[in-house]
């Protein structure tokens, strides 16, 4: 498979992940983008790999948690931004991908990125384990806290904390 043929492939999955994972368009195309250039550069050693995909796919999930440690040490917002109420009109569903956004936001980036992997990814443990250089109970263990902590979260009274 050539490079060209496996972008085609597989960008826009890498660029909905990205998405997922950041919850940013811009910040998502970067992402996909830095993966993407990351992986042309060394294109043999991905192209030899067992699985491409999965290989390409830990290098958005590095490229994503390192951006995220490097933005608390460089940018320093002024004032918060208030995205303002969800757009009533689309329905049920887009308040529900809203609140689900903003508390995917509150999580530890690790939790945050276990549970993108497992649920919008569907990979299994040992998927997220690898892509993540963790033990797949390490997997296991942060999902359920991630869980836990989303569950308590979604109290009437801590969604409307978040309106």
């Amino acid at each position: 498979m050539t490079f060209e043929q496996f972008v085609a492939a597989q960008g826009q999955p890498l660029l909905r992940l990205a998405f997922v994972l950041s919850g940013d368009r811009h910040l998502a195309e970067d992402l996909a983008q830095t993966a993407l250039a990351d992986a042309h550069r060394h294109w043999q050693r991905v192209a030899a790999a067992q699985d491409p995909a999965a290989y390409v796919r830990r290098m958005l999930v590095n490229a994503h948690l390192s951006w995220r440690r490097r933005r608390w040490t460089t940018e320093r917002p002024v004032e918060r931004t208030d995205p303002g109420p969800p757009v009533a009109d689309h329905g049920q569903a887009v308040v529900d991908r809203d609140r689900m956004r903003i508390l995917l936001a509150g999580l530890a980036p690790r939790a945050r990125t276990v549970l993108v992997l497992r649920y919008y990814a569907d990979l299994d443990d040992a998927a997220i384990a690898d892509a993540l250089g963790i033990t797949a109970s390490s997997v296991r263990a942060t999902a359920s806290r991630a869980l836990a902590a989303l569950r308590g979260a979604t109290t009437p009274e801590a969604l409307e904390e978040t309106r």
